[in-house]
């Protein structure tokens, strides 16, 4: 692939023109790695302590 980059008038590059295809397989590898990142701090962060939905959904109506 050839690399294409749009300069400013000093020649610095500024931005690069990628083809679409090339964005959003990008863009995916992206949000899968933020994805991976999520699970592993979750992960991390867990306590071991879990509510079954249903109270979940008494607590939060008491709360109102």
């Amino acid at each position: 692939m050839e690399t294409q980059f749009i300069t400013d008038k000093k020649g610095n590059r500024t931005a690069v023109v990628l083809p679409i295809e090339k964005y959003n397989k990008m863009i995916e590898e992206l949000e899968d790695l933020e994805d991976v990142r999520l699970y592993d701090e979750a992960k991390r962060d867990d306590d071991g302590y879990r509510i079954s939905f249903e109270d979940y959904l008494k607590t939060r109506e008491r709360k109102k």
